[in-house]
């Protein structure tokens, strides 16, 4: 087992880690830019290093800042959490070279299931189904207007690298798709520096849903049930749930087995998801694969009672899965809320600022990860993400209605947050009969404002 991790990360998922190692008896290292100075992480590790100025690319996307660093500390492996230098086959292969483990999959695994149209090949070579689209790349406005025609409107143009939404445009006729073609390449070259999209068959009112996996370096895998992430506002979740209301035990069993299938043939070692886009007739396709933890893991291990994040360490320091598939058992149901600061009212709007007063809700089965207190400013310059809340319940029902009274009580003040919003979605009578799919939240939106 390692003796010292370096957390390339902030936040709330940089105080996840820091929990998992010291339960591991693991030291640890937190790295934070000169805006995360009275960030609550750094109370948090053994060590704190300041690795650079405010912007994400003179710190935490700083790859020779923080393997100094690690360097500098002795620490022996690095956790980049989710995000930043998460799926970065470079940062990887630089912490092999330098003799640092890096805690997630190899790099090759990375290159593979990182690059959308790689995995979908190797995930088309495992069998599993897939949408219909270009196989690769498309290069000119004559090749995604022979595509169009082959797979027919509507469609959707993404990007080759990242996520996010970024690159991503539906087109249901050939003049858009020619104007969205020029516009997602260049928003793809700004946002991932590669500037390759490809096109699929845009399928209408989908459900968005992941199934969470590990696996060892000797060939042993599991899957640890699915997520719901449907409630999305432009391609960011919202909201995900735990199991989802649109998955049956025998078609829960087909996505987990199909996504074992897919890991086991791209030799993928590490925890992942493998995410898929679900249609009202129960039909499913291979969408992407998300090498790291996700933001919305708590929920999975609330229903499975295992640490992902201990486990993926464990693995990462050559550790074989203890857990066998017939060990997991998922027991109840779970829901997190993203708490953002943003405000609902005017745009969603960034509310960055100092907050004055915080109080975390508590009670029976309610979880809080955060890095949020009195007196802490929230920067300007990173992700709005500031708390997520997680409830769990035997039922459905039960958990909705706690995550309700949870919401009730999360203060933040003065800034404005996502809490009254992420409450009203619960609340609206779709989403509790759990009759909803990824184009919920934009109707509901257009609902709010219609009424206002």
């Amino acid at each position: 087992m390692f003796s010292k991790i370096l957390i390339a990360n902030r936040g709330e998922i940089a105080i996840r880690i820091i929990r998992a190692c010291r339960e591991l008896g693991i030291k640890t290292v937190a790295v934070y830019s000169e805006a995360d100075k009275n960030s609550l992480h750094l109370e948090f590790a053994d060590e704190a290093v300041c690795i650079g100025r405010t912007s994400s690319a003179e710190s935490y996307l700083n790859i020779s800042s923080i393997i100094s660093t690690a360097e500098i500390t002795d620490s022996d492996a690095i956790h980049p959490g989710y995000g930043f230098l998460a799926e970065n086959a470079h940062f990887a292969e630089v912490c092999d070279s330098c003799g640092i483990s890096f805690i997630g999959p190899s790099a090759e695994n990375i290159q593979k299931m990182g690059d959308k149209v790689k995995a979908k090949e190797t995930m088309r070579r495992a069998g599993m189904p897939l949408i219909p689209g270009s196989r690769g790349a498309i290069k000119s406005k004559e090749e995604a207007l022979a595509v169009a025609k082959k797979i027919g409107y509507p469609l959707i143009l993404k990007a080759k690298s990242g996520g996010g939404g970024k690159g991503m445009r539906v087109c249901h006729s050939d003049v858009r798709l020619i104007s969205a073609l020029m516009t997602a390449q260049a928003e793809a070259e700004a946002a991932f520096g590669d500037p390759d999209v490809y096109i699929e068959k845009f399928i209408e009112k989908p459900r968005h849903i992941e199934v969470q996996v590990a696996a060892d370096n000797y060939g042993n895998a599991i899957y640890l049930g699915e997520r719901d992430c449907s409630i999305q506002r432009r391609h960011q979740k919202v909201i995900e749930e735990t199991p989802s209301p649109a998955v049956n035990a025998k078609l829960r069993k087909k996505l987990g087995e199909m996504s074992i299938k897919g890991i086991k043939s791209a030799g993928y070692s590490s925890v992942g998801t493998v995410e898929y886009l679900l249609d009202a007739k129960g039909n499913f396709y291979f969408m992407e694969m998300n090498a790291r933890i996700q933001v919305e893991h708590p929920i999975t291990e609330e229903v499975t009672d295992i640490d992902l994040v201990k486990l993926q360490i464990q693995i990462a320091a050559g550790e074989k899965l203890k857990i066998k598939q017939e060990d997991v058992k998922i027991t109840g149901h779970s829901i997190e809320c993203r708490i953002n600061a943003e405000d609902p009212e005017n745009g969603f709007l960034p509310c960055p600022g100092t907050v004055e007063f915080c109080y975390i809700p508590g009670g029976k089965d309610v979880r809080v990860d955060t890095h949020l207190y009195s007196g802490y400013r929230v920067p300007p310059y990173y992700d709005s993400l500031i708390a997520k809340l997680i409830t769990k319940g035997k039922t459905r029902k039960e958990v909705l209605t706690r995550m309700s009274r949870a919401l009730d009580e999360f203060l933040i003040e003065p800034i404005k947050t996502t809490t009254s919003f992420c409450k009203k979605v619960i609340n609206d009578p779709d989403f509790q009969r759990g009759n909803y799919d990824t184009s919920f939240l934009e109707k509901f939106l257009k609902q709010e404002e219609d009424q206002s």
